[in-house]
């Protein structure tokens, strides 16, 4: 092994631990925090709709590892997602699917009011905290796709898959749903090139004005 080789393992390795370290920190200090208003938040979803409050669902995570991630309940218990995957396919195909500046599923119909309430502040992803400290999520990673996504994407984005995907992330903060697919593939791999600690810090700041903007948010 070559001292340039050894240099970069170690410094991955460096980055891999203050990550995980301030993952830990910022998760657990932000759960205490927020107790009750989380706990508020559960209660309105479960008045205000029948269903659970807590959204469990498998994601696809690090080396492509299933995981179960927490969100707040936003859509109905019956909800149906075929005209979300046709979304996908023909976002993946290159076609433009924006509506009103959202590459979103447009009026989706699955979504209670509460819900487009919490979605468009993101308050719905506060229990991926949960996912944070456990280890399957990281603070800042690609957004955390659906199996079927994961089928879909082409091979040219596998890279995506080599770090534990993030609460926030560069598409997060650089157009959110009013960026399609592609474009979030994209920007998974410049995250992965490009990732260090640094950069991990510049996309947690930024997404907060993104989130008092409500920056692309549907």
């Amino acid at each position: 092994m070559s001292a340039s080789t050894t240099r970069r393992s170690s410094r991955g390795s460096d980055y891999e631990f203050f990550q995980r370290l301030t993952d830990l920190i910022i998760a657990t200090t932000a759960l205490a925090v927020l107790a009750l208003p989380m706990f508020v938040i559960a209660v309105c979803v479960r008045v205000t709709s029948p269903g659970p409050a807590l959204f469990r669902q498998e994601r696809v995570g690090y080396s492509r590892e299933p995981f179960t991630l927490y969100k707040y309940r936003t859509m109905r218990i019956d909800g149906d997602d075929r005209a979300h995957r046709d979304l996908m396919l023909r976002e993946l195909r290159g076609e433009d699917t924006s509506v009103d500046g959202s590459c979103k599923l447009h009026a989706d119909p699955r979504i209670t009011p509460l819900g487009r309430w919490l979605r468009r502040t993101s308050l719905d992803e506060l229990p991926q905290l949960i996912n944070v400290v456990r280890g399957s999520m990281s603070l800042v990673g690609p957004r955390p796709c659906l199996v079927w996504e994961a089928e879909l994407f082409p091979e040219e984005y596998e890279a995506r898959f080599s770090v534990r995907p993030g609460i926030t992330g560069l598409w997060q903060v650089t157009g959110r749903s009013t960026l399609g697919t592609l474009d979030m593939l994209r920007l998974d791999l410049v995250y992965v090139e490009e990732r260090s600690l640094r950069r991990d810090i510049g996309i947690l700041m930024l997404t907060v004005p993104a989130l008092l903007r409500g920056l692309g948010a549907r």
